[in-house]
């Protein structure tokens, strides 16, 4: 299946195909400069899949550049690290680098693409569900500061997208469920239909089964590719849907230190039943279907309350941290709310003291 991200001049495609990653040589030729082509991956996906893509690749040779695996590789030092061996390798503007993992990876490569040299290409190939339904496609490039999460980076876009879903066979299990939380986002936006699919059909996605796993693959690139080409760099408060959940979460992680005790899609998952719970607070939101998410997101096995990661602190310590968030508008909140399942919509100046006491209640 072929998927356009149509935004002129820098339109790319996005290809999903069981078994695509052995038949990746003729897609990445176009892309290596005299048969060579750096690769950007971690040291468990490369030790997992390294060998079929150099195999896959041929003649082109691939030069690897390997960082740990881990949110922690989405810093200054790696970002730095990876620039150095980028140029040591010979890097030139009119090339190419391979983002070859999971969302880290991508992240991480596809910002040292757009800075080195002053800016070069890049081709995505994930390898985790959450990287394949969302982080590989639309350009969003960067790493974490100190200050919280994906706060420096660029808007870059790949060249290419080659999404093999049987590379999910080698999954841990945990990271498929927190993949599936930012599956399910797409249906809490604006798709209720798809919401309805994955409350029956979410189990064989999870469990592994071929059909599944390409149909919600495929629906949630397609829904990412339209609002992206709608409102590439966020401007128009379009493209900030595909945030929900998510500045309840970026505080989350911060708080938790961006370490395996939470992943991004766990901590998702909790941000989205939290965005849900204060629109309800607020009158704007159907209680039953607040409690239909949370409901769902608990059955597939992900967590959906503070208490259940283990995280217990003041909703004045959270609200800290989701302050620097990057919606901020002069020092007031933006969130992401819902008038029910697939009613998303962008809520600005949202008042810090009432989230605040809202946390505190679900402290």
């Amino acid at each position: 299946m072929k998927i356009n991200v149509d935004l002129g001049s820098r339109s790319y495609p996005v290809l999903i195909e069981d078994g695509l990653l052995d038949r990746a040589g003729a897609l990445l030729q176009p892309f290596a400069r005299g048969k060579r082509l750096i690769v950007v991956s971690d040291e468990r996906v490369w030790s997992l899949h390294g060998e079929r893509l150099v195999e896959a690749a041929r003649p082109t040779a691939l030069l690897p550049v390997l960082v740990p695996p881990g949110e922690a590789s989405k810093s200054w030092s790696m970002l730095s690290s990876v620039v150095e061996r980028l140029l040591a390798q010979g890097i030139e503007r009119s090339d190419h680098v391979l983002a070859f993992g999971g969302g880290v990876i991508g992240d991480l490569a596809g910002f040292a693409a757009a800075i080195v040299n002053r800016g070069c290409g890049f081709v995505q190939i994930p390898t985790t569900l959450l990287a394949q339904v969302d982080s590989s496609v639309g350009g969003k490039t960067g790493i974490n500061a100190a200050a919280g999460k994906n706060l420096v980076g660029a808007f870059h876009q790949p060249s290419l997208v080659l999404i093999d879903p049987a590379l999910l066979g080698t999954l841990d299990p945990r990271e498929l469920r927190a993949g599936y939380a930012e599956v399910l986002k797409y249906g809490l936006i604006d798709d209720a239909p798809f919401f309805d699919w994955l409350e029956a059909e979410g189990a064989r996605l999870l469990s592994g089964d071929p059909e599944a796993s390409h149909d919600a693959i495929a629906t949630s690139v397609a829904s990412k590719a339209r609002i992206v080409a709608e409102d590439e760099r966020e401007t128009s408060g379009r493209r900030a849907l595909l945030n929900l959940g998510h500045t309840f979460a970026h505080a989350l992680e911060a708080e938790t230190r961006y370490g395996e005790r939470l992943l991004h899609g766990e901590a998702v998952a909790v941000g989205m039943v939290l965005a849900f719970d204060f629109s309800v607070k607020k009158g704007l939101c159907p209680a039953a279907d607040a409690a239909r998410v949370q409901s769902h997101l608990s059955a597939v096995g992900l967590p959906v309350s503070l208490s259940e990661i283990g995280l217990e602190r003041s909703g004045a310590t959270l609200l800290r941290h989701m302050l620097r968030d990057k919606k901020v508008e002069q020092g007031r909140l933006t969130l992401i709310l819902a008038r029910g399942i697939g009613g998303a919509f962008v809520e600005k100046d949202v008042d810090s003291e009432e989230v605040e006491r809202f946390l505190d209640r679900h402290s």
